[in-house]
């Protein structure tokens, strides 16, 4: 497919569209409702990791997303977002060199050795959750387990900064640092940020920045933190179905996503079971 350069920026232009300005700290009853939504979230994306195997369609873990969400009382987060055109499916599938927001056509078929990105978001009660997971199917390259590791290893360290305190900065440094430190490179154009009743709001948490810098994290706050690695470069296009994003050199990507309280008593994970 025709691969289109993206203009560099923090917050990628479908972010923009739908970004919510202020940053709301989460009373008890609404931390209560987004730990129901991320347990949610986690379910079905635990549900998709089980049906991962060469052969199947990305439509057909699409439709199974879909209706396991609805079987646990929530909404799809994703289907019909504001984007270039409303995104079509439920969740975001991403194959190899996709780094994120990869449509799940049903001629995209998961294949013995691809690595592949399952984002997903979930409303209930007026609530988001979001999160996603990188998985090896079958056996991979050293390179692609490696990756792999230190994506996953990077959010692990992402959520242990979420500390009251602490700055968006220093969360965003630390994943930079420990990320390129293994060779890897974070993407300049996409970043995590804050959630809530809305999927994108105040702040953005990117992949890369300075330690003391950002805002301050009080209790409250609550954050979708999301490294997205790439072996060969920072850089990426977005492929003409307008949604897809790609690494630039074609090289592979990994992105692993959470959606973590900020407490007094520290970091808590929403989206796990």
């Amino acid at each position: 497919m025709r691969r289109s350069r993206l203009v560099p920026g923090l917050v990628s232009r479908i972010q923009r569209r739908t970004w919510r300005k202020g940053i709301h700290l989460k009373r008890p009853e609404e931390l209560a409702i987004m730990r129901q939504a991320g347990r949610i979230n986690a379910l079905v994306l635990q549900t998709l990791r089980q049906a991962i195997r060469p052969g199947v369609s990305a439509a057909e873990l699409d439709e199974l997303a879909e209706k396991t969400i609805r079987k646990l009382g929530a909404r799809p987060a994703f289907k019909g977002y504001p984007g270039p055109y409303p995104y079509p499916a439920t969740i975001t599938l991403s194959i190899n060199d996709e780094l994120v927001h990869g449509i799940p056509y049903p001629d995209k078929i998961i294949r013995e050795g691809d690595l592949v990105s399952v984002d997903c978001g979930v409303i209930y009660k007026g609530y988001y959750a979001d999160a996603a997971f990188t998985v090896a199917v079958g056996e991979v390259p050293p390179l692609a387990q490696e990756l792999l590791r230190v994506t996953k290893e990077a959010l692990d360290l992402a959520i242990r900064m979420a500390w009251p305190g602490r700055r968006t900065g220093d969360i965003s440094a630390a994943i930079q640092q420990f990320v390129e430190s293994h060779g890897f490179h974070v993407t300049r154009q996409y970043t995590g940020h804050g959630i809530g009743r809305w999927m994108h709001e105040d702040p953005a948490v990117p992949n890369f920045g300075e330690p003391g810098t950002g805002e301050v994290l009080r209790p409250g706050m609550v954050l979708a933190l999301e490294p997205m690695v790439l072996v060969g470069t920072e850089e990426t296009a977005v492929l003409d179905d307008e949604w897809t994003v790609v690494s630039a050199d074609g090289s592979l990507t990994a992105h692993f996503e959470h959606t973590v309280a900020v407490t007094e008593f520290g970091p808590q994970v929403l989206t796990k079971v």
